[in-house]
């Protein structure tokens, strides 16, 4: 089920300047009974590479795909084109956390994400549709969900990239909406552990997923990152672990996000 939206003036601009082609479509949510806003970038296609792997790309909590494309990560296209990979980008809802809810079954996103965006993706562009040539990154909330759907669905991704990842927000009880998607932290506790990207490092095996996890020495966000690397560690998970200078914002994710992009697509050259 498809409807395409209008593209924004800025999108024209970068698809004339790179050659990526941008398209925002709706895709259908079959556990949410809606429709999904999604941006699709697809580099150019030549006569040696018709097919390429795919890059599932995650915002932050209160963002959106477009608000990515123009303002968190503005060079999407021109890495689409650099790097030949395809960029899909999902609204994930203002406070969704990438989970499906026990509580509230307006929140599907990983349902989402894991069943019918990949489907539509794979029938709809030119993806190589196998797990090797697959993979997911984000940040801040972005960075919790693609890390949490990865862990939990490694028969689909093969690599996946958290920037400034809320990777166990227990400690927000209160705040960012998780309340409304897990219920009352008291009697509920379980459900909020087992929701963190904490809990399911369990389900890793070593070298089956590659994974990448940064973060800035100013952010409220990174002794949380740090438990996850020490955990990592403990379970002899290999995993790249990177912490530098920055805080919580655009201006951090945007440069994290070309590493993480460089560690895909060497990733992808390599598998």
């Amino acid at each position: 089920m498809k409807r395409l939206f209008s593209l924004l003036a800025g999108i024209f601009f970068t698809v004339s300047a790179f050659a990526a082609k941008v398209d925002t479509v709706a895709v259908y949510s079959q556990a949410m009974k809606k429709e999904i806003r999604c941006v699709f970038i697809t580099p150019d296609q030549t006569k040696d590479t018709k097919q390429f792997p795919v890059v599932y790309v995650l915002h932050g909590y209160s963002g959106n795909a477009i608000r990515t494309i123009k303002q968190d990560i503005p060079d999407l296209a021109l890495q689409a084109e650099t790097y030949k990979m395809i960029f899909v980008l999902a609204d994930g809802g203002y406070d969704s956390w990438y989970f499906d809810s026990p509580v509230n079954d307006k929140i599907r996103y990983e349902s989402f994400i894991s069943k019918d965006l990949i489907s539509y993706t794979d029938k709809n562009y030119p993806s190589i549709a196998k797990r090797e040539k697959r993979a997911i990154y984000g940040w801040s909330m972005g960075g919790h969900g693609a890390l949490f759907i990865a862990i939990r669905h490694q028969e689909l991704f093969g690599a996946a990239g958290s920037i400034c990842g809320a990777v166990d927000f227990r400690p927000f009880v209160k705040a960012y909406g998780i309340e409304k998607n897990l219920g009352d932290y008291t009697g509920h506790e379980r459900d909020w552990e087992t929701h963190t990207v904490a809990y399911q490092v369990s389900l890793l095996k070593n070298n089956v997923l590659k994974l990448i996890i940064d973060c800035g020495l100013d952010d409220p966000l990174l002794e949380i990152n740090r438990s996850l690397h020490q955990k990592l560690t403990g379970l002899k998970i290999a995993h790249d672990y990177i912490e530098r200078p920055g805080a919580h914002d655009t201006a951090y994710w945007s440069k994290a996000s070309a590493f993480q992009l460089l560690f895909i697509h060497n990733y992808f050259t390599q598998s």
